[in-house]
C-alpha cells in the first residue's frame, strides 16, 4: 500500500514524538531549498544520475533540489564538505564507487566515509569496459593476456587518475591474471580516452559511459565488461569473469546524507527515489549509460558499501598504492 506524503510524514512525526526524539521538524520537509554535493565534475554519470533525481525530488515534494558540484581532490574535497554539513536534510551527498576506494586508499583524510555519512539508496550501478587500442594485437582477454606477459611492464594501462575505479579495476585484474602493466594516471578519465585514439596508453578500464561511443564506432575495442553479465546493448562483448573467474567490478553512486539526519527523512528521501528509479524514463536514461538501477533499502546500500571496502583493501594491499 502507497501512503500518501503528508500521511507519511504525520506518522514519522507521531513516532519521533513516542520515541523522545525531534529530528529537525521532519514533517514540515523540505521547507526550503535543498543542495545535493556532488565531488565530481559536471557531466560524468554520478552528475548526470544527481541531476535525474533532483528534478524528479524537485517535483514531487515541492521544493528545489539544486545539484552542486565540489570535485578535486580524487572526490575529497566535495565529500569532506558533505560530511560536515549540519544533518537537517538540507544537504545531500551522491557518493560514488571512489568513496569506498578513498577509505582505504589514504591514511588521513579529515573525513570518514563510513562513521559520517549514513546511507539513503543506492542509484545506479554499471561496469566498466576493458578497452584496448585497435592496434593491440589482442582480440580476446585470452589472447590480451598471453600478449601482456610475453611484454611484461611493456603495456601502459591508463586510468583517469591514481585511485581511480579505473585504476583499482586494472590493478585487480594484474593481481587476479599475473599479468603486469605500467599505470598511467591522466586528470580525468576524457584525458585518457582522448590519448588511447591516438595510441597510448594501449589499455584502459573505463566506465561504460564515457567510453560506449567510441566501443559502438569500433575506434576502441572492448574486449569485455567488468559486470558478471552482459551489457543489454553490446551483447557480443563478454564479461571478464567468463575468463577471470570471480572477477566482478562496478562503479557505482548512491545518496548519502551527513550522519544525525532524521531518520524520517532518509525513510522520505528513500521511498522518493525508489519510486524515481522505477519510472521508465529515469530507467533508460541509466541504461544508456549502460548502467541498472538497483534501489532499495538504506540497510542494503550501507551493506553494499561495506562490501566494496573489504574488496578495494585487498588490491590496495597488493598493489601497494600510496596516495599520502
Amino acid at each position: 500500500m502507497t501512503v500518501p506524503r503528508r500521511q507519511f510524514l504525520r506518522l514519522a512525526a507521531s513516532a519521533a514524538a513516542l520515541t523522545g526524539t525531534t529530528p529537525a521538524r521532519a514533517e514540515t520537509y523540505p521547507a526550503r531549498p535543498v543542495r545535493i554535493i556532488v565531488a565530481t565534475t559536471a557531466g560524468g554519470s554520478t552528475d548526470i544520475v544527481a541531476r535525474l533525481i533532483a528534478q524528479w525530488l524537485t517535483t514531487k515534494l515541492g521544493q528545489s533540489f539544486v545539484v552542486e558540484n565540489r570535485s578535486g581532490g580524487n572526490n575529497n574535497i566535495g565529500s569532506e564538505f558533505a560530511a560536515h554539513a549540519p544533518p537537517d536534510g538540507y544537504t545531500l551527498f551522491m557518493a560514488n564507487s571512489v568513496n569506498s576506494i578513498n577509505t582505504v586508499l589514504y591514511k588521513h583524510l579529515n573525513y570518514n566515509f563510513v562513521t559520517d555519512f549514513t546511507p539513503v539508496i543506492h542509484v545506479m550501478r554499471s561496469p566498466l569496459f576493458m578497452l584496448v587500442h585497435p592496434a593491440v594485437p589482442a582480440k580476446t582477454v585470452p589472447e590480451f593476456i598471453a600478449y601482456a606477459k610475453a611484454n611484461p611492464r611493456k603495456l601502459a594501462m591508463g586510468s583517469g587518475g591514481s585511485g581511480s575505479t579505473g585504476h583499482l579495476a586494472g590493478e585487480l585484474f594484474m593481481m587476479r591474471t599475473g599479468v603486469r602493466m605500467i599505470h598511467v594516471p591522466y586528470r580525468g578519465e576524457s584525458a585518457a580516452i582522448s590519448d588511447m585514439l591516438g595510441g597510448q596508453p594501449q589499455v584502459l578500464f573505463s566506465t561504460t559511459g564515457s567510453a560506449m561511443s567510441f566501443v559502438k564506432a569500433g575506434t576502441l575495442r572492448a574486449l569485455a565488461v567488468t559486470s558478471s553479465t552482459p551489457l543489454d546493448g553490446l551483447p557480443d562483448v563478454p564479461p571478464l569473469s567468463q575468463f577471470v573467474p570471480g572477477y566482478d567490478v562496478n562503479g557505482w553512486s548512491g545518496l548519502c546524507v551527513p550522519k544525525g539526519t532524521p531518520s524520517a527523512i532518509v525513510t522520505l528521501l528513500n521511498t522518493q527515489i525508489n519510486a524515481a528509479l522505477a519510472d521508465p524514463t529515469i530507467r533508460q536514461r541509466i541504461a544508456d549509460m549502460g548502467g541498472v538501477a538497483p534501489g532499495g533499502s538504506p540497510a542494503a546500500f550501507a551493506a553494499y558499501i561495506n562490501d566494496e571496502i573489504a574488496r578495494w583493501e585487498k588490491v590496495v594491499a597488493f598493489a601497494h598504492i600510496q596516495v599520502n
